[in-house]
């Protein structure tokens, strides 16, 4: 979406905005519902609400034109605050999360540090790709599993985290070859 008109990208409050900043607000509340009240039902039904907010804000910021470069960062810091806190939660009975815990605060290190230099070579905030999407839609699957499932075996869990891991690294690894790209002054294909 770099190639959107200048007054596109400047608006603040949109619907679309609105909506990641309330999917931010949500966090407290997964974290509250999981770790201090034990509900699992409720935490699994605020991860549902946040994840269709944040379908329904992309769709209305690509659909009614309203993509702002605000909405390009707050989305994806509201998707990794909302991951990270659910898996900092899953902590708590399941070990094997570490593992994509760590992947994923790799990954999100590389990407913020790799996405200010994009910024900074080419003034542009750019979109999140389909990997991108895909190793969210993975990670949200392995969390709602581990949120609703209440006593997943060990092995499953740990199976679930390998998968979640392999989509985090896979979208690491694409984004990083774009970044280069961009980086360098090349056109990403």
């Amino acid at each position: 979406m770099a190639d959107e008109p200048r007054e596109r990208n400047t608006r603040f409050f949109t619907i679309p905005n609105l909506l990641s900043a309330f999917r931010v607000l949500l966090v407290p509340l997964l974290v509250w519902l999981y770790c201090g009240k034990g509900d699992y039902a409720g935490t699994a039904w605020v991860l549902v609400l946040s994840g269709v907010t944040d379908v329904a804000d992309g769709f209305i910021a690509r659909r009614f034109h309203m993509v702002s470069d605000l909405g390009k960062m707050l989305d994806p810091i509201a998707d990794k605050l909302t991951q990270t806190a659910a898996l900092a939660c899953l902590l708590t009975r399941f070990r094997a999360v570490w593992w994509l815990l760590g992947v994923l605060v790799v990954k999100e290190t590389v990407m913020a540090v790799m996405g200010l230099l994009v910024i900074r070579r080419t003034g542009t905030v750019y979109s999140a790709a389909w990997h991108g999407k895909l190793a969210a839609c993975v990670l949200y699957g392995v969390i709602f599993t581990h949120i609703v499932w209440y006593d997943v075996p060990p092995e499953v869990s740990a199976l679930l985290a390998l998968a979640g891991a392999a989509s985090i690294l896979l979208s690491l690894t694409l984004y990083t070859a774009q970044n280069l790209t961009r980086i360098r002054g090349g056109r990403v294909q």
